[in-house]
């Protein structure tokens, strides 16, 4: 990115671009995935599933979505610039920042899509399953310490976030920017952060490089990467991503309601090994124990239920202790003694606040918060009939 140059407005230039950027749309009944969603699943990338058992996710393993292109950044001309309705403005190099008193956190982000190619009818966008998310521990600034530096103004009630990837979208021409109310950007629990590192080590390029914002308890949308720009303002922001993009609608005209904290989510580590194609896990007859993670962005995680029948019956998990990190997931376990037969697992989970994961998720047209519970087929061969998976019976 060119340090000089100034983030361009969001510009509708639909009669120009039209070709190249359709409006957002709902896939047709029987319409199997197109060219367009597999090219955006091969460019981002999920959480392989058994990672789940890392408390801390590998960068590598992270789940990673970028909107546009991951930008070229040279970090020695590099420069974060705070400015807007402040008594003074402020400009960081790379250096700079990393010389400010710095903390670090453990978080769970999870994209706001995760689930969406499992909704019916599908919203054609990235085809998340499940595996979009991952846990790091992020180290930087805390947004909070800037904005003291700089001194919001009494009018100042949002805080824009301009990343340095453009690109165009449904028409139109943009920097990646999102808002948060003020109060969220001043909070200390969830602090947000300016982060600058990744477990230990500078951010990775897709994860970032050289300075991203890190919202505890919120869907990935709003951890802006790239980071260049923070601009207070006394109005509310209505940039593409978010009065277009991350709403929560029925029907294409309304206005929606905005996508913010994450719902509440348990996932199963798969047990056994998988078949290369259906990923249906094979067990072994006899007693294992079945483990995941669960996470809600709203309140703590306080109880997993587990259903080794699809969900006819449940059973209470042990819930390990967050570890003092109530931002990041939390690990569950429970015993099962597999049979021969086909099995689906599933497992839900509770927060503080009484959100609960539903067993059928109420549909909207982009897909976000989808937090229906997680299926994982299970096939346990008949050691005496020496059945094998896909054999029926």
């Amino acid at each position: 990115m060119d340090a000089d140059r100034d983030p361009a407005p969001d510009r509708d230039v639909t009669a120009a671009l039209g070709p190249v950027s359709g409006p957002a749309r709902v896939a047709g009944p029987g319409e199997g995935f197109g060219a367009e969603e597999i090219a955006l699943a091969t460019r981002n990338h999920g959480l392989p599933l058994e990672a789940l058992r890392y408390e801390v996710s590998p960068p590598g393993l992270h789940y990673v979505l970028v909107h546009y292109d991951i930008p070229a950044v040279d970090a020695d001309t590099w420069r974060l610039r705070l400015d807007g309705l402040v008594a003074a403005g402020q400009e960081f190099g790379l250096a700079e920042l990393r010389a400010l008193p710095a903390v670090t956190r453990r978080v769970t982000m999870e994209c706001a899509g995760n689930g969406r190619a499992l909704l019916s009818p599908r919203p054609v966008s990235q085809p998340w399953l499940v595996e979009g998310v991952g846990t790091a521990d992020w180290t930087g600034v805390p947004l909070r310490l800037l904005l003291a530096r700089a001194g919001p103004a009494p009018q100042a009630r949002e805080v824009v976030f301009t990343g340095a990837d453009h690109g165009v979208e449904r028409g139109v021409e943009q920097d990646y920017r999102r808002s948060l109310p003020l109060e969220v950007a001043l909070g200390e629990d969830p602090e947000v952060l300016v982060a600058h590192a990744m477990n230990g080590r500078p951010l990775p390029p897709q994860h970032g490089f050289p300075v991203r914002l890190v919202v505890p308890g919120w869907y990935g949308m709003a951890h802006v990467k790239w980071l260049c720009g923070i601009t207070v303002t006394a109005e509310p922001f209505a940039g593409f991503q978010q009065a277009v993009a991350y709403r929560y609608r029925q029907e294409a005209g309304e206005t929606g309601d905005p996508v913010t904290r994450i719902a509440p989510r348990a996932l199963l580590v798969p047990p056994g090994f998988p078949d290369f194609m259906s990923r249906t896990r094979v067990v072994r007859p006899g007693p294992l124990v079945l483990e995941g993670r669960a996470w809600s962005g709203p309140a703590p995680v306080t109880a997993v239920e587990v259903s080794t029948d699809g969900g006819a019956s449940w059973r209470p998990a042990e819930l390990a202790p967050d570890g003092g990190h109530r931002w990041a997931w939390r690990a569950w376990r429970i015993p099962w003694t597999a049979v021969p037969g086909h099995h689906v697992l599933t497992a839900r989970a509770t927060d503080a606040a009484g959100r609960t994961q539903p067993k059928s998720q109420p549909w909207n047209r982009g897909g976000f918060g989808n937090n229906l519970v997680q299926r994982v087929p299970v096939f346990c061969p008949d050691p005496a009939g020496g059945r094998r998976p896909g054999s029926g019976g």
